[in-house]
């Protein structure tokens, strides 16, 4: 009896201990919210203004569990994150019962189905396409669907380790992103493009130049077939960045050619190119150093700069011509940049694809300039529409990182990336194991090409590279659609 009269009044003590705490804490919360300046709430509604950001950090975590839509999130939502997630883990995504999409929403894709489409045994798959068919070292394309431009330093080391095996499973090319070419990209055995980016990273001298022997020792690697030269990218056109120097790594400074833990800036463009005469110059250069195709990768800003640009090829002759044009449309994403660019600068990929794939026709250089797209082209209904209109090939960057494990948490910036793809913090990288999710890049690539082959079958053809625009149907704001072919009539 005594015993349990004891553990009651300890039970109580410890019970006013913690409610005095409580009030202790309270108190001071009180002092330091109202006699602070920097917030308004909290100065007029001391501790209880507080909840206030806090529900608000927790509002990403509740819409995005508890309260949106299938089809509402963005910049992707749940139905398009689920699809990745069952492609990637080679899961049927056969639904029941019927579409979530709204096919009512403007300049939504309707596929032409063909009435009497190729029977099974006259299905057949895409045939590899030629890039650079004048250079020493000619590049035969094995997949429309591939692997963007994603650094290593914007990514962690398993990511690009799982990227790299992944490409090379599935059969697809693998982009550097402009931080340049780590031991990491090459282990996994893909075909790879090497992006340059404005800060020449991986190809730079001391003096942060374009350097012809490091453009050597890249191109002597067999796994790189080709070269990118990078004019901007759809999140933030016009725009350069800095990488702190605690970001440098000893491995993040060997790939990118920099110093270990100096901040290091890219400018927001070449500064050896000011108009189209020297990005041909440069070109020219590159090409001629490496011996491999070499393309250029924009944000279309106006088609007149296109049309500039083409004007001013056929004047040096189809030879001076990139051997392919990347276009990323003004959606496009990135780790870190500022939302006005984000949002409101550059041409979306649905406008400025069917526009520069006319101007090439219209200027001939159809046959010499490969077009690749790109810009939140990540599920089989987008490439297709990308086929369809003009492209010859597409790539994805978050798609691949959907099929890793991104649950768009949003955090890329910050280096508290939870899924380990987007940080360099141990603790969070160790969730990442390469051996087993470069299965799953391997499995979305796989998935993605084979359900484009199934569109294109069932509009009746058989190679998806054969998908016309009059094979698409675009909604338009009355709620009835058009074909794209009478909207944007074929060159």
């Amino acid at each position: 009896m005594e015993m349990t009269v004891d553990l009651l009044q300890i039970l109580a003590l410890l019970f006013v201990c913690v409610i005095g705490l409580l009030v202790l804490v309270a108190l001071v919360l009180f002092v330091i919210d109202r006699t602070q300046t920097g917030d308004a709430v909290r100065r007029n509604y001391p501790v209880i203004g507080r909840f206030r950001h806090l529900f608000s950090e927790l509002g990403e975590f509740f819409r995005q569990y508890f309260f949106a839509m299938d089809r509402e999130e963005m910049p992707f939502n749940r139905a398009q994150r689920d699809w990745v997630s069952r492609a990637s883990q080679s899961k049927s995504n056969t639904l029941s019962f019927g579409s979530t999409r709204n096919l009512t929403v403007v300049g939504t894709p309707i596929f032409v189905n063909d009435p009497y489409p190729p029977l099974d045994d006259q299905f057949t798959t895409s045939e590899p396409l030629i890039i650079g068919p004048n250079t020493a070292t000619p590049y035969k394309a094995p997949s429309f669907f591939n692997l963007s431009g994603m650094s290593f330093g914007a990514l962690s080391r398993p990511a690009v380790q799982a990227l790299s095996k992944g490409a090379a499973k599935s059969g697809i090319w693998m982009n550097t992103g402009e931080g340049g070419l780590s031991k990491f990209h090459l282990e996994g055995g893909c075909d790879i493009v090497f992006q340059i980016g404005t800060a020449k990273y991986g190809v730079r001298d001391e003096n942060g130049d374009l350097s012809d022997d490091k453009l050597r020792e890249v191109a002597i690697h067999e796994n790189v077939r080709m070269f990118e030269l990078k004019l901007a990218q759809g999140a933030k056109p016009g725009k350069g960045g800095i990488l702190p120097g605690e970001k440098v790594t000893e491995e993040i400074a060997a790939a990118r050619g920099i110093r270990v833990g100096e901040s290091s800036i890219s400018p927001n463009r070449h500064p050896e190119i000011s108009n189209d005469e020297e990005l041909l110059d440069m070109i020219a250069r590159i090409r001629q150093v490496t011996g491999k195709p070499v393309g250029i990768k924009l944000v279309v800003g106006s088609p007149d700069s296109i049309e500039g640009l083409f004007q001013t090829i056929n004047q040096r002759g189809a030879g001076a011509a990139p051997d392919f044009i990347t276009i990323d449309g003004g959606e496009g994403g990135t780790g870190a940049a500022p939302m006005p660019l984000m949002d409101l600068v550059g041409m979306s990929i649905r406008e400025a694809l069917p526009r520069v794939v006319d101007l090439r026709a219209q200027y001939g250089l159809t046959d010499r300039i490969r077009l690749v797209a790109s810009g939140k082209l990540i599920n089989p209904g987008d490439v297709a529409w990308a086929l369809a209109t003009g492209a010859d090939f597409v790539t994805s960057a978050r798609g691949f990182m959907f099929s890793l494990g991104c649950i768009q948490a949003l955090k890329c910036s910050k280096n508290t990336c939870p899924t380990g793809i987007t940080t360099h913090d141990p603790r969070f990288q160790k969730g990442l194991v390469p051996e087993v999710k470069f299965e799953r890049v391997a499995a979305y690539a796989k998935g993605v090409i084979k359900e484009v082959e199934v569109i294109s079958h069932s509009a009746g053809v058989s190679d998806p590279r054969k998908l016309r625009r009059s094979h698409v149907r675009l909604v338009q704001g009355n709620g009835q659609s058009r074909r794209m072919n009478k909207l944007y009539p074929e060159v």
